[in-house]
């Protein structure tokens, strides 16, 4: 009689660990606190089933139509250069099913995610209720809007890619705050964009550029096309 084979399940935590000593600490991800939330949140709890798989792989990972997790590095690098503190009130926008609110909720003081989509809404109260993160909540409402309701914000993250970032977002940010985002540009290529990190200092916004970034574009941060009549 053959004996009968078990089927292989996967080693996640060793995928979390590879995924922070081959991905993170290579590409310029030195704060401890964001290397110990993404190496202990299981990033396979925020995949279609069918994509658990690749759930740590170094590639934006799409979870609904036209929406994406981003990429691990880009993500953590982000979170690096908005400093977040303990005390911090964060805005994370278009979080999808919550990987990046639950990294947040782990170095911040309290985390309001916004999400347009319902269906992923729920999919992301349904993954922080499952990991017990009860300093983050999921709103619903459009995206380049903001959440007014709990400004003003000390971080605001924009996961994914964007032409402009509005003024009422700007306005949403605390004296001091910080917004960081991946800003897309025109030339040379439109595949590349260029993370930026922005500050409110006495009322004005100013930014400087970080690194660049191959991030998907977010169709509510998508510039309008402007029309010429001769």
């Amino acid at each position: 009689m053959n004996a009968v084979t078990q089927p292989k399940i996967p080693d996640y935590a060793s995928a979390r660990n590879n995924m922070v000593d081959g991905q993170l600490r290579p590409n310029k991800v030195y704060d401890e606190r964001i290397l110990g939330a993404m190496g202990g949140i299981a990033r396979e709890m925020f995949v279609p089933f069918t994509m658990v798989g690749i759930a740590y792989i170094d590639e934006d990972l799409q979870v609904a139509e036209g929406r994406y997790l981003l990429e691990p590095m880009v993500l953590a690098r982000l979170l690096q250069e908005v400093q977040i503190k303990p005390t911090d009130r964060a805005l994370d926008i278009a979080p999808t099913t919550g990987y990046s609110t639950a990294v947040m909720a782990a170095i911040a003081k309290e985390v309001t995610a916004l999400e347009c989509d319902p269906s992923l809404q729920q999919q992301a109260t349904n993954n922080l209720k499952q990991l017990k993160i009860d300093n983050a909540k999921i709103k619903l409402g459009p995206l380049n809007e903001g959440w007014k309701l709990g400004a003003p914000y000390d971080v605001i993250l924009i996961n994914g890619c964007a032409d402009i970032v509005s003024d009422e977002l700007f306005a949403q940010l605390a004296e001091g705050g910080r917004l960081v985002t991946v800003i897309r540009q025109k030339a040379p290529a439109a595949q590349i964009g260029e993370a930026r990190l922005y500050e409110k200092i006495h009322g004005n916004i100013s930014h400087r550029a970080l690194f660049d970034a191959n991030v998907k574009l977010l169709p509510a941060f998508e510039a309008k096309p402007s029309f010429r009549f001769e």
